[in-house]
């Protein structure tokens, strides 16, 4: 993996949903956020991807990918072996420890203690946390620390908190 900096998204337009939740409705407990996104066919709404920490989905190839994105976290407990194979390929874990990051990594929701700073991945992100170079680094072992990228520069200081649309 040879990252030049160049950011292959930054003249491209993102569809994204920001929700803004006051801390006070959340309470004083850690919570666990996931997201799904589902789409219309001819059959009804499916489920076409769900998530809470970003990229996991590159951990699983065929049929385990599909059944992924098709079910929730209460059910990530089936994926840890898949999980584990991956990192064990991937970033030369041991077959112990890739388990061991499998379970950290599974269910996937993202934690979130109102009580403490969003900070990724520990709790909950910012939008200009590099969840990139913090995916990278897990997968490969620390052996990749990052992308050379970098958070963008076009946000917002309030709600929507993302830039404009690029032309």
């Amino acid at each position: 993996m040879q990252f030049t900096g160049d950011d292959f998204f930054s003249d491209k337009n993102v569809c994204s949903i920001v929700l803004e939740v006051p801390n006070s409705a959340l309470g004083t407990n850690v919570v666990g956020l996931w997201a799904r996104t589902l789409e219309k066919t001819r059959e009804g709404w499916i489920q076409a991807d769900r998530g809470g920490r970003p990229m996991q989905a590159v951990f699983l190839p065929g049929e385990s990918r599909e059944a992924y994105l098709d079910g929730e976290p209460a059910h990530d407990d089936r994926f840890i072996g898949v999980f584990a194979h991956e990192l064990e390929r991937s970033g030369g874990y041991t077959p112990e420890n890739a388990v061991g990051v499998a379970r950290e990594l599974l269910p996937d929701v993202l934690p979130y203690d109102p009580r403490r700073p969003a900070r990724f991945p520990d709790n909950g992100r910012t939008l200009t946390d590099d969840v990139v170079d913090a995916f990278f680094s897990m997968l490969t072992n620390g052996r990749v620390t990052g992308d050379k990228v970098g958070a963008h520069g076009d946000l917002l200081n309030e709600f929507p908190y993302l830039g404009p649309p690029h032309d």
